[in-house]
């Protein structure tokens, strides 16, 4: 563990820092990271040892509460912030709150605005999802050795702009296998190989919670199973509920409290005795 200040100025202890990662690059050593979309599923991962967390930028407090020693990256979407004094303000809270990276799939600018507050920034190269259109669809990036030269570029790009990460996906596994070591970058494969330094795959592939997962997941559990033996189990409780209550059959007497003896008897005898003050 590692003593630290969040860059909100408050002492922390750290599995891992921007410095730790870039070590371990160098090293050879691998590590896993794992989103998480709140509080359990980050104690899930800090309990069993991932070694980085990506999350939602707004659901920092809740992540840093539940796994508080993780390296936990704080993730912007593309349209979330329309301006880079927007992603900055953004940024800065959450670091502020405890997030030890930024990701942001937005463009160098946006990058290099963060860097020179001294954040650690994560960008995206090979297939940016929601820029999917520019490379004619969700496709392999870099299985041409022109395509895999205009990867270095990027990464070239990046390293210019003051990013530490970058998340790689769907880049071919030979690409990423020879330009990792040949860049600054500390890479996080999606899809792209075991030659990222970091391993990444969402909780929801891991867990097997997708119905139709990407070719480059693999689960190690069935939760989609588990999933849809609840959903079942609550339709049939709902039903049965809809049809006792309408039936009459509920609620019954296993279910109900009744007045002490002879109560009843009194409060019809008072009732029939009662006079109402409005008529």
């Amino acid at each position: 563990m590692k003593n630290i200040y969040t860059y909100g100025g408050k002492p922390a202890r750290r599995n891992l820092t921007v410095d730790c990662l870039r070590r371990n690059k160098a090293s050879g050593l691998k590590m896993t990271q794992v989103s998480a979309l709140n509080g359990d599923e980050a104690a899930a991962c800090a309990d069993k040892g991932i070694d980085l967390i990506t999350i939602a930028d707004l659901d920092i407090e809740e992540v840093r509460a539940a796994a508080p020693e993780t390296f936990v990256t704080g993730s912007q979407t593309m349209v979330q912030y329309m301006t880079e004094d927007e992603a900055l303000a953004a940024a800065i809270r959450c670091a502020e709150k405890g997030a030890d990276a930024i990701y942001t799939p937005r463009g160098l600018k946006t990058i290099e605005r963060l860097a020179a507050e001294g954040l650690a920034v994560q960008g995206h190269v090979g297939l940016v999802p929601r820029k999917s259109t520019l490379i004619g669809g969700l496709r392999t990036f870099g299985r041409t050795a022109e395509e895999a030269m205009h990867l270095m570029e990027d990464f070239r790009r990046l390293e210019d702009a003051g990013a530490v990460a970058a998340e790689v996906e769907c880049v071919a596994v030979e690409a990423l296998q020879a330009i990792s070591p040949r860049t600054t970058i500390v890479t996080h494969s999606i899809g792209a190989g075991s030659g990222g330094d970091i391993i990444f795959s969402f909780m929801e592939d891991i867990c097997g919670d997708v119905e139709n997962p990407p070719r480059h997941a693999k689960a190690w559990g069935d939760v989609l199973s588990l999933r849809k033996a609840i959903r079942a189990e609550r339709a049939r409780a709902l039903t049965g509920f809809h049809s006792e209550v309408k039936s009459g059959t509920f609620p019954d007497a296993a279910h109900t409290v009744g007045m002490y003896p002879n109560e009843h008897e009194k409060l019809l005898e008072a009732l029939d005795k009662h006079q109402p003050f409005h008529r």
